[in-house]
């Protein structure tokens, strides 16, 4: 097995690639690569790793000795796999290495938006505490999560760990049927159309796949929809919620929150209507749900097991 690592930097300077390399050999590793460098960094090569570059078409022409690509992610939309799969290319991806780490900053930032904390922090470092006419603020409402009701769209790995960790703070959990889904029940749980379970859950919380069936699958109508002090939560993909629509949404309290670690774009170097600075109650993270050292290490060792199962 030859094997090159395109984008090694993207797991981070903290995780041990032995695993990897006592299966692959001495890999040939990339900090970044970009588009214009793919076919020379990849010739020559029978195994491709890769993070976030894209690998299309045109590459697999030009190598036609490239047997196999390992994604050290679990979604492979950078990938050609029509192309691939014409070429005669194994196309392998990592799943469930990331339910602690994405589940975790699910619930911080349900948690950060249902107690205004940010809105209270910045209150204390701006002196409005020290001025205040008694022992507390109250400026902003906060809402207690035990009681409300948590929807959940994309109910597989990452999904179930955030119904798990909701049901410890005594919250009512429903899942959401995806576009060609099924209503119905699933581990007790009832699965509700997206017009039904909008108007009953007081935070919605995004888990599946960006696809064409699910893109812009939150628009204007369906935050409509939705209760005046709704939460919605997207640890998922950048897509699946209309931002212009969420950010109008925001900005006139049709919802009460949101908190995104995803975007369109990323990084979001041609600006993001969520990005502006008059949003209320808006929380967004860098995409870093995922980042934990041990779910990238999860990657680093999953993806070992794999090329072992080829090898």
């Amino acid at each position: 097995m030859r094997a090159v690592f395109l984008d090694a930097s993207t797991l981070g300077n903290d995780v041990d690639l032995a695993p990897i390399e006592r299966v692959a050999g001495d890999v040939v590793k990339h900090g970044a690569t970009t588009s214009a460098q793919v076919t020379e960094r990849i010739r020559g090569f029978d195994t491709v790793l890769v993070n976030k570059v894209m690998l299309t078409r045109k590459h697999f022409e030009s190598c036609p000795e490239l047997k196999t690509i390992s994604v050290v992610a679990t979604g492979l939309n950078n990938v050609d796999l029509d192309a691939a799969r014409e070429h005669g290319i194994q196309v392998l991806n990592v799943t469930n290495y990331g339910r602690s780490t994405v589940a975790q900053h699910t619930m911080a930032l349900m948690l950060a938006l249902a107690t205004r904390l940010l809105d209270y922090d910045r209150d204390v470092r701006a002196g409005r505490w020290a001025q205040s006419d008694m022992f507390c603020l109250m400026d902003h409402p906060i809402m207690e999560l035990e009681g409300r009701t948590l929807g959940i769209l994309g109910y597989g790995d990452l999904g179930q760990g955030v119904a798990e960790r909701a049901k410890a703070f005594g919250m009512n959990i429903l899942l959401g049927a995806r576009p060609g889904q099924s209503a119905g029940e699933t581990d007790g749980y009832a699965r509700l159309p997206l017009e039904e379970l909008l108007p009953k859950v007081d935070v919605l919380s995004l888990h599946c796949l960006l696809t064409d069936e699910t893109r812009n699958l939150i628009g204007a109508r369906e935050l409509q929809m939705m209760k005046p002090d709704a939460l919605v939560i997207n640890t998922s993909r950048g897509g699946l919620v209309d931002e212009e629509a969420l950010a109008h949404a925001l900005r006139n309290r049709v919802i009460g929150g949101a908190g995104f670690d995803v975007l369109t774009e990323e990084p979001p170097r041609n600006g993001n209507p969520l990005l502006a600075g008059d949003i209320p109650n808006l929380i967004i993270t860098p995409h870093s749900a995922w980042a934990s050292r041990e779910a990238r290490q999860r990657i680093v060792d999953i993806t070992a097991q794999n090329l072992a199962s080829i090898s």
